[in-house]
């Protein structure tokens, strides 16, 4: 803190988050390279179908579920500095990765290792063997993609544990709805950015080039972050500010703290709370993330670029979920309420909102532009409810918990992003296969030899270049899909609200 003593209080903790901001924001660019890249510039090149996309993202959550608990353990180990430095810095060592994957399928399979990325392509069109590319091509993304889980698993239990050391309660949910547009902000950028690097410079460059920007926030981390007694930026008034909730003071070099066991941690009905609400929500916002451009390509027939405007008005509409932040305060300070009341029932009013993706599909045959304004508006409401399920921890738990928990409830998060990513892509190749019709005449009727096997590339393609009339049946998948994530945040709010009725602080 400065030795001067000042009048008016310094706002440093808002710089503070603003690099939470600017870390979730890659953190999400880097996630999105692969959704806005693989259908038009991937899949052309190793074959792939919706299954073997599906399996990769659904891998990509199960290794971020998995690597949570263990990321917020470590946070809470090596502290939120050092603990932040080592998530970002391993995320982007696993999104540069990807961009090698061209090279090693070529290495793997034809023995040419040292050669660019161009080169990498020409070996493997000489591959006879297409399941081959296929599952070697998938299994050394997988491998990208467990790097990449393991580093990003480690941003939100730090960023949330930063929150919790720079912000009293009834702020932390306005803080975190700040950093945690981030997420809209990178979703945001993707589509306008990643494609158009692929389409001049190859996809790998996409990247190498976004996934470069962790280093380059890594140094300002380094420069500006320290505890908040300890800042020079911090002056006393501030710090009284921040420490204004004298149950849970924050931790100093003097005031040695025993961390929470896992086991103590899972003996809370608040942590089961916690976790049922991102079990069923996280897969939500992750499956509009990873299949949305995909969606727009199977049921609108657009490639990465035409899709880039459409899916920027999307993230533009979910720029709205920062009002989820101010909610609770508003309940907090105008109307007296407990913070974990007050934010308790922001959730309920925002579990509504997703309900309007039952008619996404059923508007989709107006126009495209319905269903991307209600997924725009389903994702301003995931990502309300999730500053406001996020801060549940700060409220309930101690500060020497905030990130285990935190990781617990990512975990279980992923592991319901794990189930609706794998399931969405089994189900849209089934819908492809099984619902589509020719000339009125099921797809399978016409061509049974097709019945236990991959589609042909191309086959559609062919068909209506030939006259016939194909009506796809991969838009009733979506519909199924849509509508579970349409019920999942009222589903989760009844179940945390049973669990944890009343407001109770943990104090141990």
């Amino acid at each position: 803190m400065s030795s001067a003593t000042s009048l008016k209080p310094s706002h440093f903790r808002w710089t503070i988050c603003g690099l939470l901001f600017f870390a979730t924001t890659i953190n999400y660019l880097d996630r999105q390279v692969l959704s806005l890249t693989w259908k038009d510039f991937i899949s052309p090149e190793f074959h792939w179908d919706n299954n073997d996309y599906g399996n990769i993202t659904a891998l990509f959550s199960i290794f971020y579920a998995a690597s949570m608990i263990f990321a917020g353990k470590f946070v809470d180990w090596m502290d939120t500095k050092k603990g932040f430095l080592w998530a970002i810095g391993i995320w982007s060592i696993g999104a540069v990765l990807h961009a090698f994957c061209g090279i090693a399928t070529s290495g793997v399979l034809t023995g040419h290792w040292f050669v660019g990325f161009e080169g990498a392509k020409e070996h493997i069109e000489t591959v006879q063997d297409i399941s081959k590319v296929i599952n070697v091509s998938v299994a050394l993304f997988i491998f990208a993609r467990l790097v990449l889980a393991i580093g990003e698993a480690g941003n939100f239990p730090a960023a949330i544990k930063t929150t919790a050391e720079y912000f009293p309660k009834k702020d932390r949910a306005f803080a975190t709805s700040i950093f945690n547009a981030g997420a809209t902000v990178g979703a945001l950028a993707a589509p306008i950015t990643i494609p158009f690097i692929a389409k001049s410079m190859g996809w790998e460059m996409a990247f190498i080039i976004i996934g470069a920007l962790g280093f380059i926030w890594m140094g300002f981390w380094v420069f500006y972050y320290k505890k908040p007694h300890q800042h020079k930026k911090v002056n006393e008034h501030e710090l009284a500010y921040i420490k204004q909730d004298m149950d849970d003071l924050p931790e100093t070099a003097d005031q040695p703290t025993k961390k929470m066991s896992l086991k103590q941690a899972f003996s809370y009905k608040q942590t089961w709370a916690f976790a049922f609400g991102k079990f069923m929500t996280d897969g939500v916002w992750w499956f509009y993330l990873f299949w949305t451009p995909a969606y727009l390509s199977s049921v609108y027939g657009m490639d990465s670029t035409e899709s880039a405007f459409p899916l920027f008005i999307l993230y533009i509409i979910t720029l709205v979920s920062i009002v989820g932040g101010w909610l609770p305060t508003f309940f907090v300070d105008k109307k007296g309420m407990n913070p974990y009341d007050g934010r308790m029932k922001a959730m309920l009013i925002f579990a509504f909102f997703p309900l309007l993706a039952l008619l996404a599909q059923p508007g989709g045959k107006i126009s495209y532009w319905i269903p991307v304004i209600i997924i725009g508006i389903a994702g301003a409401a995931h990502q309300a409810w999730s500053a406001n399920i996020f801060s549940t921890v700060g409220d309930m738990f101690p500060k020497k918990a905030i990130a285990t928990i935190t990781g617990i409830g990512g975990l279980a998060g992923g592991i319901g992003s794990t189930l609706i990513n794998k399931g969405s892509g089994l189900l849209f190749d089934f819908s492809h296969k099984t619902w589509t019709t020719v000339d009125g005449v099921p797809l399978l009727e016409k061509f049974p030899q097709y019945t236990n096997e991959r589609l042909p590339d191309g086959l559609f393609e062919q068909l209506k270049a030939s006259g016939a009339v194909v009506s796809d049946g991969i838009d009733k998948g979506y519909m199924i899909i849509f509508s579970i994530c349409a019920v999942a945040y009222l589903i989760a709010w009844f179940v945390m609200k049973s669990l944890v009725p009343k407001y109770k602080i943990i104090k141990e």
